[in-house]
This record gives structure tokens, C-alpha cells and sequence, in this order.
């Protein structure tokens, strides 16, 4: 791969990472209720979930998903079902007040909660590897070997990903010395719930 060429790829994977979406709501809850050590844990199995997505389509599942409308159907039920869980989830949270946790209190939930929730939110998007599929050709060198370029470009799409999210998960944590805390973060989950739900429920309108 040309220089210039890696270099319109970082461009242009900059500004699809950071265009607000799922992980960066979540990202932002977690910077407002948590410590950075979640934020980072959830950012890191966020970037876990995004090499698998891209060794899937790699591996030839994002021309499946692009050519059989049955196996579009269930990777979107299964994104568009935990969506909306995550959203009811997360909208419920603000009703019992679990989203409020002082500086040097432990988390509610184990990490390995944050990470799992992050991971799955990651892999259950058919989109994902739709997009890995469609937008990693259009910037390879047929002429030199794949599967080297594929990973540097997954690594690079990764690391662009993790910063992202840590700046996010870190701009909420300084915003929140500055807010309301219990009350703004309850009508933060709340609209972050709601938001969840819609893009649940647009995942499972989207055809393919």
C-alpha cells in the first residue's frame, strides 16, 4: 500500500470512528459514572470486538452478509435485540440511581461486566462487517500480499477507535465535576437509553 493512499485510509477511518454512535454513548455513560480504568476497560474490549469483526470479514462473512438476506436477517435480529436490551438496561439504571459513582469508589459492576457488555455491543452489528467487508478493498494493493495490509489497516482502525473513545469517556469524566452529578446522569442514561432503543429498532428496519 502507498503512502498516501494509508494516509487517506487514516483520514477517512478518523472521521468514521469518531461520528457519534453506540460506543461512544457508551464510552460517555461510563466516563460519567465510572473510573477511567472503566472507560478504558470498555474501550479496549471495544477495539477486541472490532479486530474479530474484521478477521470475520476477512475470512469471507461480510460477501455472505452482503449476498443472503437470511443470514443478514439473524446477525441484525441479534444486533437490533441487544441494542434494545442495553438501552431498557441503561434507561433503568437512572431510576434506582446506580449510575453514580464517586471518586475512589469501586464500580457497580465488575470489569469483566463492562468488558463483556462493550464486546458483545461491538460484534452484534452486522453493519460492522458489512463495513469491513466494502471499505478495506477500495484501499489494498492487489498487486502486494492481503492479509499483511488487512492487519496493519485493522491495527490502525483500532488504535484511531481507542483514542476515540478515551477522549470521549475521559471530556465526561472532567464534565462531570462541572454538572449536577446524580441528576444530569440520570437524564443522561435516560436519553441514552431512549437512543439505544432507536438504534435498536433502526438496526432492524435497515435492509440489506
Amino acid at each position: 500500500m502507498q503512502l498516501e493512499t494509508f494516509l487517506l485510509y487514516l483520514f477517512v477511518s478518523f472521521f468514521y470512528v469518531t461520528s457519534p454512535g453506540p460506543a461512544i454513548l457508551l464510552a460517555i455513560r461510563n466516563g460519567l459514572a465510572g473510573k477511567m480504568s472503566v472507560v478504558a476497560t470498555s474501550s479496549f474490549a471495544n477495539i477486541v470486538g472490532l479486530f474479530i469483526l474484521s478477521v470475520v470479514s476477512m475470512l469471507g462473512l461480510g460477501a455472505l452478509l452482503m449476498t443472503s438476506s437470511l443470514v443478514f436477517t439473524v446477525f441484525k435480529a441479534i444486533g437490533a435485540i441487544y441494542l434494545i436490551y442495553l438501552g431498557i438496561k441503561i434507561f433503568r439504571s437512572s431510576r434506582i440511581g446506580n449510575s453514580k459513582v464517586e471518586e475512589g469508589e469501586k464500580p457497580n459492576k465488575r470489569y469483566h461486566h463492562y468488558f463483556g457488555e462493550s464486546l458483545l455491543l461491538a460484534i452484534t452489528n452486522p453493519k460492522a462487517i458489512v463495513f469491513f467487508a466494502s471499505f478495506f478493498p477500495q484501499f489494498l494493493d492487489t498487486n502486494a500480499p492481503v492479509a499483511p495490509q488487512f492487519f496493519i489497516m485493522t491495527l490502525s482502525f483500532m488504535a484511531i477507535s481507542f483514542g476515540s473513545l478515551m477522549f470521549y469517556g475521559g471530556a465526561a469524566k472532567l464534565m462531570k465535576q462541572t454538572l449536577a452529578k446524580l441528576a444530569f446522569i440520570r437524564w443522561f442514561n435516560r436519553v441514552t437509553g431512549t437512543l439505544f432503543v432507536g438504534l435498536g429498532i433502526k438496526l432492524a428496519l435497515t435492509q440489506r
